[in-house]
């Protein structure tokens, strides 16, 4: 609805002026109903579906606001929602069921947003992606009717540190490559190839041989984590891996790999390299780092790393510092 109609909108007030939080009213058998809403634009489009619930004889609860609909009972249609939504759905029904363990058998109208703010909060970022969860279960079911507000709303993003890049440095490099050629030398095409493509731990091994083109050295994703596809060229050492890997395949058309995450052995191969604070998702990083500090294009490095915008990638701009200096240079002495 344009906002111009919003200011207009009768049926719907705000009971604390400068609060943001809009309710209704509505009659149901002569008797007269308020109920807590939230926004302005929810509280206009319930207002209207209770309306129209009305006239066409629905039966509604005696007191919405305490119906007593449990947070279950909200929270488990959004499994079938995120498959169809969602490429991360593992991600959302682990997260699902952490939240449901702990708040399912709760009233969902009344769980309050501090409640949401303090769960499983280890880190910003984690924090943020449960804040997500809540707030998408909360508007589904308002969106359906099931209950009034959307607590979740109420709930600040929390600031995630991101600036923090981790690559191997040459020696760190060697180091890993010797131990995992010493102790895992089956898993070595693994960290060629993600060093070579920056491909993301979930695209890289869910890999099938169909979008792995050995005679146009190329790699094609059709979907990723932004829903697009993007195609990634191989240089001579991910060729050779993706060559050594075909030849040992069992199966010429379906899996690239027999394993779907490098955890375990990755883990030992760093401790005994004594690389420190380096995860599989760091490969995507010293992709991107190595490339910006031999000059490559940003523009560039941003296709290649298929990033979404080149705000993500500019965070590597730092790193070229020959194009830093040759500037300042220019403000020598006269």
């Amino acid at each position: 609805m344009p906002r111009k109609n919003l200011q207009r909108a009768t049926g719907v007030w705000e009971k604390v002026p400068g609060s943001g939080v809009w309710w209704i009213p509505y009659r149901v058998a002569g008797k007269l109903k308020r109920e807590k809403v939230g926004r302005k634009s929810d509280a206009v489009a319930l207002y209207q579906q209770r309306k129209s619930d009305v006239r066409a004889g629905k039966k509604l609860p005696a007191n919405l606001r305490n119906a007593g609909i449990k947070f279950k009972e909200i929270a488990d249609p959004i499994l079938t929602y995120s498959s169809s939504h969602h490429k991360d759905t593992k991600n959302i029904r682990i997260r699902l069921a952490k939240i449901s363990a702990e708040f399912g058998t709760r009233e969902a109208d009344k769980i309050r947003p501090e409640e949401i703010d303090t769960a499983h909060c280890k880190t910003p970022a984690t924090a943020n992606r449960y804040r997500a969860l809540f707030s998408l279960v909360f508007r589904e079911a308002v969106r359906n009717g099931k209950v009034s507000t959307n607590p979740a709303r109420l709930v600040r993003q929390r600031h995630e540190e991101n600036g923090v890049i981790r690559w191997l440095e040459e020696d760190e490099e060697k180091r890993l490559r010797r131990v995992i050629s010493k102790d895992y030398p089956e898993h070595l095409p693994e960290l060629e190839i993600a060093l070579g493509t920056r491909m993301r731990l979930s695209e890289q091994f869910g890999l099938q041989w169909g979008a792995v083109d050995l005679k146009r050295k190329e790699i094609r994703l059709r979907r990723t984590k932004n829903y697009s596809g993007r195609t990634i060229p191989m240089n001579d050492a991910v060729f050779n891996s993706f060559e050594q890997l075909r030849k040992a395949a069992k199966d010429k058309n379906g899996a690239v790999f027999s394993i779907n995450n490098p955890r375990k052995w990755f883990a030992s191969a760093l401790s005994k390299a004594e690389v420190k604070k380096f995860r599989w998702h760091d490969c995507r990083h010293h992709f991107c780092s190595k490339l910006a500090m031999k000059g490559v294009n940003l523009k560039v490095i941003q296709t290649l790393a298929g990033h979404k915008t080149i705000a993500i990638t500019a965070r590597y701009a730092h790193l070229d510092d020959a194009s830093l200096r040759a500037a300042v240079n220019l403000l020598g002495g006269h």
